[in-house]
């Protein structure tokens, strides 16, 4: 394991994950009967939000319900007319609540919108967004307030958080099944990641379908963020790789590809995979179940749960990005605890002014 200074924290917080799921539960359903939240969230128009990571964390959120949409607080802020209409909620994700975003979101909608219950999920107790006008807050555990710059055990239970306010049963399963299976299979993904990280050259893919695509675009963040952005990366779906973004891919580019628990689905991410191999590009990776027959990857990371639903599976699978992140930092001489020694980018956002509302019209 990795001294201080050269990721240490990272990958305990990595580590501890498996751990948290189960406190994570606990806390929701502490806040659900304390602010009657399963009354105010039954059958609404649920917006979810956050920045950055936890923007991924948002929509990973809102793929359990139909009724529900995620939104960048990014977005919200400068256009939050438009995204508020039909909404009844928002909730705002946030790992530290300090990023200029968050708490200028919250006075936004309320301002806009004062009818709309505002609820906040966050693993930090003290920030500008718990000072904000909320009308209700979710407090993680603490352990989930990563110190490293980057975001792992936040952004996995902010995700298993925001679906178990929709998804109670469902979600609360899941955990059962994952948080052992996790603990168990977490030195084989190690290890994978590790080697897999050693095959990468210029370039990185992370492929999903829909229900997960959340789960590659903060794979793809964690690649890029933890390597100060030597590594290119693009991430797509299977099906929309056809479509322009195939030609990122060289001969030795790294496709990282999550296959899908749904058979339908499975059968068109396998044609992809096929045509890559055809065509002689791409080192395929894929994040499977290894007694996987398919024989259709030069490399294989164990899923966590290949059989769950896979709108339920992005905090659970998304370890191995984590971990391949914390590799690839290593193998490229960086500290993944502190990737970004310049102050190019930082645990808190920083820099952003937020300007007054135009006037109402």
């Amino acid at each position: 394991m990795s001294g201080p200074g050269q990721g240490g924290a990272t990958r305990r917080e990595i580590f501890q994950q498996p751990d948290l799921w189960p406190t994570t539960l606990v806390r929701v359903d502490d806040a659900s009967a304390r602010l009657g939240l399963g009354r105010r969230l039954m059958g609404k128009r649920v917006l979810f939000t956050g920045a950055g990571t936890s923007a991924y964390a948002a929509s990973a959120a809102a793929t359990v319900n139909e009724n529900c949409v995620a939104v960048p607080t990014t977005d919200l802020l400068i256009d939050a007319e438009r995204y508020l209409a039909g909404v009844d909620v928002v909730i705002s994700l946030a790992r530290s609540g300090g990023s200029p975003e968050s708490a200028a979101v919250v006075e936004r909608v309320r301002a806009l919108r004062p009818d709309v219950f505002q609820l906040a999920i966050t693993c930090n107790p003290q920030s500008a967004l718990t000072r904000s006008a909320l009308d209700g807050i979710l407090f993680l555990d603490p352990r989930t307030n990563d110190s490293s710059l980057v975001m792992t055990s936040s952004f996995s239970n902010l995700v298993i958080a925001g679906q178990a306010l929709m998804r109670r049963a469902a979600v609360g399963e899941a955990v059962d099944i994952c948080a052992p299976h996790g603990r168990s299979l977490l030195p084989a993904i190690d290890e994978a990641c590790k080697s897999v990280a050693g095959a990468a050259r210029e370039r990185i893919v992370m492929l999903s379908s829909s229900p997960l695509q959340a789960w590659a675009e903060e794979a793809g963040l964690k690649a890029l963020e933890m390597t100060a952005g030597d590594f290119p990366v693009v991430t797509e779906t299977f099906l929309g790789l056809r479509h322009g973004p195939m030609s990122f891919v060289r001969g030795d580019t790294l496709v990282i590809a999550l296959l899908s628990s749904d058979p339908l689905r499975r059968l068109y991410e396998q044609d992809l995979l096929r045509e890559l191999r055809a065509k002689r590009i791409g080192y395929l990776v894929g994040i499977a179940d290894m007694s996987d027959p398919d024989g259709l990857f030069d490399a294989v990371i164990p899923a966590m749960a290949p059989r769950l639903a896979d709108e339920l599976r992005t905090p659970f699978e998304i370890v191995a990005a984590q971990l391949f992140g914390y590799h690839l930092s290593l193998s490229s001489g960086i500290d993944p605890d502190n990737p970004s020694p310049g102050g190019v980018i930082n645990r808190v956002v920083q820099g952003v002014t937020i300007h007054p509302a135009r006037p109402a019209q």
